[in-house]
């Protein structure tokens, strides 16, 4: 599934150390402030449960779901075209803001405030997003005849355009599925789903608190923004460790997992995706569906010839299959069961399709 998410926020608040964990890579992490490059990579999703059942059955290959993942250049007052340009290409996005306290690495607008930082690149994108609606209600205004769907979209550009100038996302606009109907070839950046990251330092982390941090939290929930709290230089040590020690290592500062995981399925959510997942002795898979995918439709997501061909869906609970210990217990308690195409797949399915095609 090609969905998108770009890393955003102004530059040196870490945001390329974030991309590195999400994703594995290397890319580099110098504190140059100016630097455009975007950084490109796919990140898989840290599942739980694939370690049980590849425990369970052994398989050559255990393939996680992935994500692509976008590290946008960081923002700059009055130099944004490369960084709207890179959101507009993303399907959600991943806000980080600054509380860590580092002097060789000063932040670029001379003193830390995470809450100042939020409001300075969101607003960016709320005026981006403004001069788009004046310029296409200019362009309606100036048709010859203004009826039918351009007259609707007209009339929802001016509730758009009402909410931007009231500094107000088009996410908390409140228009109606019909208002947005007439938008739908809009591509806006205000209705992207975000994710806030503070990142903060390790003294913050240990005392659970960070400067701005009140001012944070009143800014989000009246946003109703999901947040997630991180040290991301700690991150990158414990991803460095061997695994186990990391395990040794979480289990002493009392971390049940990384937070980055915690951030990748957050992410994952986010964008109204789940995993239904396939198993035997080739392959353990999580495969990435929309939430609300039918079993015909999920089906094919592995090959089209299972979609086209399709039967039934035999499907068991990955919580089933956990408690009964295998596959076996499963059919024989009745926690196995056969679906048929209009099922609505959920996360966690274990599904074995059933298809027939002829030739």
């Amino acid at each position: 599934m090609a969905l998108t998410c770009g890393i955003i926020g102004l530059p040196l608040v870490g945001k390329t150390t974030l991309f590195n964990l999400l994703t594995l890579a290397q890319a580099d992490t110098s504190t140059f402030a100016g630097k455009t490059k975007t950084n490109v990579r796919t990140a898989p999703i840290p599942d739980r449960r694939l370690d049980f059942l590849a425990s369970l059955y052994r398989p050559r290959k255990v393939t996680p779901a992935t994500l692509e993942v976008i590290d946008v250049p960081g923002f700059t007052p009055g130099a944004g075209a490369a960084f709207l340009s890179a959101v507009r290409e993303v399907d959600a996005l991943i806000h980080v803001v600054r509380a860590f306290r580092r002097e060789d690495v000063p932040h670029v607008a001379g003193e830390i405030n995470p809450s100042r930082d939020l409001d300075t690149v969101n607003t960016e994108l709320i005026l981006a997003d403004l001069q788009l609606v004046e310029t296409r209600l200019e362009r309606i205004a100036a048709s010859k005849k203004v009826k039918g769907e351009l007259l609707a979209e007209q009339e929802a550009l001016k509730r758009c355009k009402a909410a931007l100038e009231e500094e107000r996302p088009l996410s908390e606009a409140g228009l109606t599925e019909e208002e947005w109907r007439a938008l739908r070839h809009i591509e806006f950046l205000t209705t992207k789903p975000m994710i806030i990251v503070v990142n903060i330092d390790e003294e913050q982390l240990k005392n659970g608190d960070y400067q701005g941090r009140a001012e944070v939290e009143a800014y989000i929930s009246a946003r109703g923004l999901p947040v997630l709290t991180l040290c991301a230089k700690l991150e990158a040590e414990i991803a460095e460790l061997n695994p186990a020690d990391r395990e040794a290592f979480l289990k002493e500062m009392g971390i049940d997992e990384p937070g980055i995981h915690r951030l990748a399925r957050a992410i994952y959510r986010r964008l109204g995706l789940i995993s239904f997942l396939t198993v035997g002795e080739d392959e353990v898979k999580a495969w990435t569906i929309r939430e609300g995918t039918r079993a015909k439709e999920a089906a094919g997501k592995v090959h089209s010839d299972m979609e086209r061909g399709f039967i039934r869906a035999e499907v068991v609970k990955f919580e089933d299959l956990l408690a009964c210990g295998n596959m076996a217990k499963a059919r024989e308690r009745g926690l196995v069961r056969l679906e048929g195409k209009d099922y609505v797949v959920e996360d966690g399915d274990i599904i074995n399709f059933r298809f027939n095609v002829h030739r």
